[in-house]
């Protein structure tokens, strides 16, 4: 695997390529909130040979720039997305997304259908199902919490990501690196900017949308997800024509995580659609 930077109007986003060029087209990998290109490394793997792989962070998040005054909403991302496949020469990809990843690569599908070849939505937000109780919370107490020391912030957000694991361990492992990034003032203020983007009205009108999306579309769920409910799952199978679901019964919300293999699995046929 080799990592680079890619300059994308004007800020730096990150980037990890893996498995070869081949026949298939390429796989495309687009995380969510607060995660970064560290959540795909148990798939990457055991993904299907003969296809490039590319994985990035999003703006804000992971090796990629701070965004400074540029959006982080789900269009901003889904429009850089579009920018980076360009700079990469991809015409035609797989999109896999995670959390709001999931929306990204919904955005990005209602605005450039003709550019994904299949879509894999994994723990995905959608319509008005999200945000989680807590994150609205967060977003309503912005004025204070902005001034909240960043140690307690990270505390927090930790203990509240961990409920996303079945795994203790893994989650503690994993649950470090994504809260690290947040915990000094700086780094606070970067994760109030990404919860203040954190608006249901974008997948609200994607949503609209979606009945039109052609690619052939797998959407995975875990039954016990604490913080997008199934019924937002259900919603985009109904939504998409011809879409799947798999609801994984031991499952909470990292999948890409916990349950790589069984991902695997679910991507290899849908690549077969």
């Amino acid at each position: 695997m080799r990592g680079e930077f890619l300059d994308v109007g004007g800020v730096r986003l990150y980037y990890f390529a893996a498995g070869t060029r081949g026949g298939g087209e390429p796989i495309v990998l687009v995380h969510g909130f607060p995660t970064c290109a560290h959540l795909w490394q148990p798939l990457v793997p055991l993904l299907p040979e003969g296809r490039r792989i590319v994985v990035l962070d999003l703006l804000g998040f992971g090796r990629s720039d701070p965004p400074g005054t540029q959006p982080v909403d789900i269009r901003a991302h889904a429009e850089r997305l579009l920018v980076l496949l360009d700079l990469l020469g991809i015409n035609r990809a797989c999109l896999v997304g995670h959390d709001v990843g999931g929306g990204v690569v919904q955005a990005l599908a209602v605005r450039a259908p003709h550019r994904v070849s299949h879509l894999c939505l994994v723990s995905s937000v959608a319509f008005d199902e999200w945000p989680s109780r807590e994150v609205k919370l967060a977003r309503a107490t912005l004025p204070l919490t902005r001034h909240l020391p960043p140690t307690w912030l990270t505390g927090v957000l930790a203990a509240d990501l961990a409920r996303g694991y079945v795994d203790d361990a893994l989650a503690q492992r994993s649950v470090e690196r994504y809260v690290k990034p947040f915990g000094t003032p700086a780094g606070r203020d970067l994760l109030m900017t990404h919860v203040e983007a954190l608006d249901p009205a974008d997948t609200v009108e994607i949503g609209q949308r979606l009945g039109a999306v052609p690619a052939p579309t797998a959407i995975v769920h875990g039954a016990h997800d604490p913080f997008l409910p199934v019924a937002g799952a259900r919603r985009l199978q109904q939504a998409i024509r011809g879409a799947t679901l798999d609801v994984l019964e031991a499952g909470r919300h990292f999948l890409p995580e916990e349950a790589p293999e069984r991902l695997a699995e679910i991507l290899a046929t849908l690549l077969e659609r």
